[in-house]
């Protein structure tokens, strides 16, 4: 890859990494961080890596460090256990963005990474598996399972409009 395909990926690319990783943390300075860090990375692997899998790379390479991060922060603190009965929302609400992004958090994280790689960022079962390193049937389930969450959480669509 040249310099200038290089910051041609950082035009392209920065923004879209920066969303996946900021809806998975949603700390906008640790996303920023860990975008920067994977650009980082692509410059100094700049001539191993063709500029026609940098996209992909980025999202293998951002997420990677988030699960290191969500790792090391997990076992620096205690964090409670999520109940069954917390996936389900029995109240009228009719914000279904904030219940949607809610119910996200609640998901086990690489059910909410899968669902966010696969609905919001709109990436094919085949390039889910290449960011996460995951096999195609384990993405599928994950996005099945977290669907599944969703729906029981969010509950009857006439209970949210």
């Amino acid at each position: 890859m040249t310099v200038k395909e290089y910051n041609r990926s950082v035009e392209e690319f920065a923004d879209s990494v920066y969303r996946f990783i900021r809806g998975n943390l949603k700390d906008e300075e640790r996303a920023s961080d860990i975008v920067q860090d994977s650009f980082e990375k692509l410059w100094r692997n700049l001539t191993e890596i063709e500029y026609i899998v940098v996209k992909s790379w980025l999202f293998s390479t951002a997420y990677h460090i988030m699960i290191d991060i969500i790792r090391k922060e997990k076992r620096m603190t205690d964090l409670d256990v999520m109940h069954e009965n917390e996936l389900m929302h029995e109240s009228q609400y009719s914000d279904l963005n904030e219940i949607l992004h809610k119910a996200l958090n609640l998901l086990p994280e690489q059910q909410k990474t899968t669902v966010m790689l696969r609905d919001y960022e709109g990436y094919s079962y085949r390039e889910i598996a290449e960011i996460t390193g995951f096999n195609e049937a384990q993405v599928k389930i994950n996005i099945y399972r977290g669907r599944v969450a969703l729906r029981n959480y969010i509950g009857k669509v006439e209970t949210v409009l």
